[in-house]
């Protein structure tokens, strides 16, 4: 993102450094549901090439025996839990626990060891217990793949920083429903919370770890 128009003002600043990656990473992935792929309901965009990077970071992650989450937006069939979130998003209410569109692509089902976050705002550390999960595994690195750039991603993004984990933005395994967010939001992202990285750079990265 060096080549951003806007990125000068930034570097004037001293802001946009890099935090680094560390030893111990966990893979966070965001809100990969039946739902956000179909353009139908809340999918669209870059979503689709996105889930199928991520297949690939998830067996690279498997494969090392890394931490990994999936985050999915649950609701209670009544709507009992709803809050003004779902006051800005109404239908988000669809996804409840059996509903098929709540439902972890099948391409990227949890396994075995594998934490699934319920939750029912942006954040997947917001009212979960996500950030004591990758404490008590020792994670120092979150890296985190899914849905929506813009809005559950990089309200992950945010939180993990502010638990002090090391964050990077798979940049080709997150997708948004409309491009334009999508790479406003990883721009700032990078900036300010996460390092960018491609698959294939953070692969490289841990590749002999």
């Amino acid at each position: 993102m060096s080549g951003h128009p806007e990125a000068d003002i930034y570097h004037r600043q001293g802001i946009g450094q890099r935090a680094g990656l560390g030893t111990r990473p966990a893979l966070v992935i965001v809100d990969f549901q039946a739902g956000f792929a179909d353009p139908e309901h809340f999918g669209g965009g870059n979503i689709a090439p996105a889930i199928a990077e991520t297949v690939h970071l998830l067996a690279f992650a498997r494969a090392r025996h890394w931490p990994v989450a999936h985050t999915r937006v649950v609701y209670a069939d009544d709507g009992a839990d709803a809050g003004v979130f779902t006051r800005k998003a109404p239908t988000l209410l669809k996804l409840t626990e059996h509903s098929p569109l709540s439902q972890i692509v099948p391409e990227l089902t949890p396994v075995k060891g594998e934490y699934v976050v319920r939750k029912q705002g942006a954040s997947g550390f917001f009212g979960t217990a996500l950030a004591s999960w990758l404490t008590q595994r020792r994670a120092d690195t979150v890296i985190v793949a899914g849905c929506t750039t813009s809005g559950c991603v990089r309200a992950t993004v945010v939180d993990s920083m502010q638990h002090n984990f090391r964050t990077a933005v798979a940049t080709d395994c997150v997708g948004d429903r409309a491009l334009a967010p999508h790479a406003a939001n990883l721009f700032d992202m990078g900036q300010k919370y996460a390092d960018l990285m491609t698959r294939a750079e953070i692969e490289a990265a841990y590749r002999n770890g």
